[in-house]
């Protein structure tokens, strides 16, 4: 399907995608930030030979957020699938550096 290009865009939609697109950077930046906080995390615990997984403190995050989300009118359901997302993510991460870490000793 082809978009005509040379329609006139509302300009209240320039802004509120504009503010979209600013918003999406500052996620990034965050989830970037936040896994380097986890890669850290991640080689502490390959160094001091705990579990990549943490299900209680995972368990307590999900409460916590799932608070903030109805605070902030977020769906608590979407706020945790989302967390659900990213700790197995930083798993899967911790995981992989155990794994580095044991097959250097």
């Amino acid at each position: 399907m082809a978009f005509d290009t040379t329609t006139t865009v509302h300009p209240e939609l320039l802004r509120l995608r504009d503010s979209i697109d600013n918003i999406d950077a500052a996620l990034i930046h965050l989830l970037a930030e936040r896994f380097k906080c986890t890669q850290q995390v991640g080689h502490l615990k390959a160094t001091e030979k705990l579990p990549p997984a943490d299900p209680a403190r995972e368990a307590r995050q999900i409460a916590r957020l799932r608070q903030l989300a109805e605070t902030a009118k977020l769906d608590p359901d979407f706020a945790e699938k989302f967390l659900a997302f990213i700790v197995k993510e930083v798993i899967r991460h911790h995981e992989a550096i155990a794994s580095e870490t044991q097959a250097k000793a």
